[in-house]
């Protein structure tokens, strides 16, 4: 597809997503360098684990009640809207840390309320942007697409850690925090130069019409009803609960195995991140693997493989930061290409509820998973690691018996689990073969009337 600009003078198809990625590129940047300064200090407040999983969870409980709601507002209004109104809440909540930190109130149980209220406002991102992206490029682009996607929240990470911590002694975390809100807005007003094209209403659009919460249970119906979708879905819920354990000794793994170095924490995300910009710009150019499920199973496998089982056992930079840039390469493979998967059979104008309902069935292990990852870690793994406990004579050998060696045993054996289940994947044929199953939404469509659209 040419870029152009439509009729109003607003960017629009390709150069339309590109004008509108650019601006995210800014905030994520922004966004990336306040997260890192922020988890740091929890941390280093804390020095546990379970905290850094109750805050996760205070975003993700929140993002997973509302989004089958927000899908529905996705698919009944417009998408551009919705995009502004999660930059808006993220933004808000920025603002509030801000003004806790200035006025010498800020305390621990002010991030799970503020990531709640982020929680909420990215419940109307993820499906928006995914579903405008079948309404600005043609299908043959979605994998491009979505790896443009994928390089825009992984690129500013590469730069953000050692941006942050170039700043902070100039400008103070007060600063960062206004760079920050600042670029909310710019985001904000990159939309408002770009067409984003409302879905054409298909029948399964007209089935999905009714109340509110009708609406709502219909992206789960949609599911529900086609077993090689549904089975797909069960398969992610499982690998996601596994590897919710694996993620949340992530950061404990690395600050408690280095000393609480916020140095070494830096240089490993800042590999993670080049890795996942890596793997996005290879998308951008690639498309990938014409066999799409192919890609979206394997490319799981790998990262598991090389950014669990490897880095848990791992000591220091030397394992970890060759681990995480090749297995951020395999993440980017596997969300890309499953994510190209559903865009090219679901309906654009039921795709908001459909996706969200797929996020909330799938992302269910996160409003647990960190919580009992991070209690697993303090309570029970990490003392029972330390010579004469209970796991030092069996894993000691794998991982050691000083501070951190519970981390890496959680990391190893959850990450070798989440591989077993993407393999799982390959023996059922239904969901081996969703592609050819499940038909493209082109062949669904009945008639061609536009959507009421208000730009």
């Amino acid at each position: 597809m040419h870029a152009k600009i439509d009729q109003n003078h607003r960017f629009s198809g390709m150069r339309g997503l590109t004008v509108v990625l650019i601006g995210q590129a800014v905030s994520i940047l922004a966004s990336s360098m306040t997260g890192f300064a922020l988890s740091v200090w929890v941390f280093q407040q804390t020095s546990s684990a379970t905290t850094l999983g109750i805050m996760q969870t205070a975003f993700t409980l929140p993002y997973l009640l509302i989004i089958p709601l927000a899908g529905v507002m996705v698919d009944r209004y417009n998408r551009k809207l919705m995009m502004m109104v999660s930059d808006l809440a993220a933004g808000l909540g920025t603002v509030a840390i801000l003004f806790l930190l200035v006025s010498g109130h800020l305390q621990i149980w002010h991030f799970y309320v503020v990531n709640a209220l982020i929680g909420l406002g990215n419940a109307f991102q993820w499906p928006a942007y995914s579903a405008a992206i079948s309404t600005m490029v043609p299908k043959e682009q979605y994998g491009r697409a979505n790896g443009m996607v994928s390089f825009v929240q992984a690129g500013p990470g590469a730069v953000a850690p050692l941006l942050a911590g170039a700043l902070l002694p100039f400008i103070g975390l007060e600063g960062i925090l206004t760079i920050d809100i600042v670029t909310f807005v710019l985001a904000v007003g990159v939309l408002l130069i770009v067409h984003v094209p409302q879905p054409i209403r298909t029948e399964d659009g007209r089935a999905a019409e009714g109340n509110l919460l009708h609406e709502a249970a219909f992206g789960f119906k949609y599911i529900f009803k086609r077993p090689s979708l549904f089975g797909y879905v069960i398969l992610l819920f499982i690998a996601n609960f596994f590897l919710g354990f694996s993620n949340s000794v992530e950061i404990p793994i690395v600050l408690l195995r280095t000393g609480n170095n916020s140095l070494i924490l830096g240089t490993v995300q800042t590999a993670g991140a080049i890795s996942w910009t890596l793997g996005s710009l290879i998308m951008s150019v690639w498309g990938g693997p014409k066999r799409r499920m192919h890609g979206a199973l394997f490319g799981w496998v790998a990262y598991c493989l090389i950014g669990n089982v490897i880095f848990g056992l791992g000591r220091g930079l030397s394992v970890w930061v060759p681990a995480i840039l090749l297995a951020g390469i395999g993440s980017s493979i596997g969300t890309a290409t499953s994510q190209a998967i559903l865009q090219a059979k679901v309906a654009p104008d039921v795709q908001g509820r459909v996706f969200a309902a797929r996020r909330m069935l799938t992302w269910f292990p996160d409003t647990f998973t960190p919580i009992l990852g991070g209690l697993l870690t303090d309570y029970v793994m990490e003392p029972g690691m330390r010579k004469g406990g209970f796991f030092a004579d069996i894993f000691g050998w794998m991982a050691g018996n000083e501070a951190g060696s519970g981390a890496a045993v959680i990391m190893v054996v959850f990450g070798l689990l989440t591989i077993l289940t993407m393999l799982t994947g390959f023996s059922i044929p239904k969901i081996r073969n969703l592609e050819d199953i499940l038909p493209d939404h082109e062949q669904t469509v009945s008639a061609a009337e536009p959507a009421a659209t208000a730009e």
